[in-house]
């Protein structure tokens, strides 16, 4: 049996659902906004770890789940909480469902995409960038300062700089800008992470088990997920063949990760090798497919299939 974790509708969960009916495999979904109406008991006795789903659809033996395709956003926002009070009993109920069903991930033997320890380095993207370094990628000169002065030479250094988050949270690529050094001052309250600028076109690689397809994003956008920001048309995404050594680093780093599932971003420069920049461990792939034709939810379905 295949698990799917997450809001039913959303696109990658959906495609990977309707991959795996195509495939007449056996399904059971924890949809998040049913939260509410589900209820969870996880044991654990003698190393063994066993219990019970229980979805208005269904009784799900967990010792019965080969495969689980893990794709939550924070419970704490689902529509059917998110306006209650903090010590609201609606709240804790969704939460000791959540909490149990992380517990359980994080034990059971079935195949998981992705467990969330091996998520956790999206968290952190310094280290994060160490990872994709010592996998043999080149990194853009990375900054981390809570020092105005650092900044300021950071960006005589390289002329162009951007800066974004260093944490998990999404969060938008900009350019060090004239009218941001006026708001240095800043930094002192928060580090920041700066980075030298690398042109070229981005290639996002989807890593599944050990295939690869890759998608390459022509856009003027400092950032392609918000070509609108800075008056960049839409980004022009077409399929990109990647050659096996590129191949079969990507496929190293996903795994020097934990990663059955990863979305890796590259910068190709002109003349150059390509940056990493970072590594996405829970991707939405349906913007690419669905602009490509990239078999990626397929051969997620066949991922999850395999460990039946």
């Amino acid at each position: 049996m295949i698990l799917l974790c997450g809001i039913r509708s959303e696109p990658p969960l959906a495609m990977v659902g309707a991959e795996l009916g195509r495939m007449g495999a056996q399904v059971a979904w924890f949809d998040q906004r049913r939260a509410l109406e589900t209820s969870l008991e996880v044991r654990l006795a003698a190393g063994r770890v066993s219990g019970r789903l229980r979805t208005p659809e269904a009784d799900v033996n967990l010792e019965a789940v080969d495969a689980v395709y893990v794709r939550t956003m924070d419970d704490r926002l689902l529509p059917e909480v998110e306006s209650l009070a903090a010590d609201a009993e609606e709240r804790r109920q969704c939460r000791t469902v959540h909490d149990r069903l992380f517990a359980w991930l994080g034990l059971s033997e079935a195949l998981v995409i992705n467990r969330t320890e091996a998520q956790a380095s999206n968290g952190a993207k310094p280290y994060q960038l160490q990872v994709i370094a010592e996998a043999g990628f080149a990194i853009p000169e990375t900054l981390i300062t809570n020092d105005p002065q650092q900044a300021i030479a950071f960006r005589d250094r390289h002329r162009l700089v951007v800066y974004k988050s260093m944490s998990g949270e999404r969060s938008i690529v900009s350019p060090l800008t004239d009218l941001d050094l006026q708001r240095l001052d800043r930094l002192r309250l928060c580090p920041v992470q700066f980075q030298a600028w690398v042109p070229g076109p981005d290639v996002r690689v989807h890593v599944v088990g050990n295939e690869t397809f890759a998608a390459c994003v022509s856009t003027s956008a400092t950032d392609y997920r918000y070509p609108a920001r800075s008056g960049a048309t839409r980004p022009q995404v077409s399929s990109f063949e990647l050659d096996p050594e590129m191949a079969g680093r990507c496929v190293t780093l996903a795994q020097r990760l934990g990663l059955e599932f990863a979305g890796i971003d590259l910068r190709m420069p002109p003349g150059g090798e390509p940056v990493c920049l970072e590594v996405n461990p829970s991707p939405a792939f349906s913007y690419f497919e669905m602009a490509t034709g990239l078999p990626i939810a397929a051969a997620l379905a066949r991922r999850l299939a395999s460990a039946g």
